[in-house]
């Protein structure tokens, strides 16, 4: 189970584990916290009081401190992963449905062309496409692209790379989205419930 880890500003941070979160607690770093507990986690019994301690885990956390980061300037990490969650495991060239096992990170321009690992040069693509694309551009190739590829923002990348997401989670996360998000609207045109 993954916690949404805040700053005090409420910038997204990462995804924690319960572990890493009743840290945060057990030491009053947590400023305030967002949802109803989702776990409870138990601790020794107080030779003074005889009683058990019990922290209670809420699904979104904001500890102390401040990112020193511009949402602006932020470039989310690639992965596999994330990029076949950006591209809704859809091939980039014929449209194809793909299991993530078998998707393919393709270049639009190729490696070898000058093309760099980047969001705007990265889309997922089949195998069969990948290999008829070979190390052309999409027009040498006489393939189109189907989307166009995207930066995420930050609150996309927290989505992209959560797992379970609550929905208390997806309802912060999904509230600051860009007006304009593919990935928004791609969520809610298929109806997905998160937890």
């Amino acid at each position: 189970m993954s916690i949404l880890k805040l700053d005090a500003g409420g910038i997204p941070q990462c995804w924690v584990n319960a572990e890493e979160a009743t840290k945060h607690y057990a030491d009053n770093s947590v400023l305030w916290t967002l949802g109803d507990p989702i776990l409870k986690m138990r601790g020794g019994i107080s030779r003074a009081t005889g009683l058990q301690s019990v922290i209670e885990l809420h699904s979104i956390i904001a500890v102390k401190g401040s990112a020193k980061i511009n949402l602006f300037d932020v470039i989310p990490g690639i992965t596999k992963r994330k990029l076949f969650r950006r591209d809704r495991g859809l091939c980039a060239y014929c449209g194809e449905r793909i299991h993530e096992g078998d998707a393919e990170a393709e270049h639009i321009v190729p490696n070898s062309r000058g093309g760099k690992y980047s969001w705007m040069n990265l889309v997922i693509s089949c195998r069969p496409c990948n290999q008829r694309k070979g190390n052309r551009t999409p027009e040498n190739a006489g393939m189109s692209l189907l989307y166009a590829p995207y930066m995420p923002s930050l609150y996309e990348d927290m989505i992209l790379k959560g797992r379970n997401i609550l929905a208390d989670q997806m309802d912060f996360l999904a509230a600051n989205l860009p007006k304009n998000s593919r990935l928004l609207d791609s969520l809610e045109r298929v109806g997905v419930h998160w937890d």
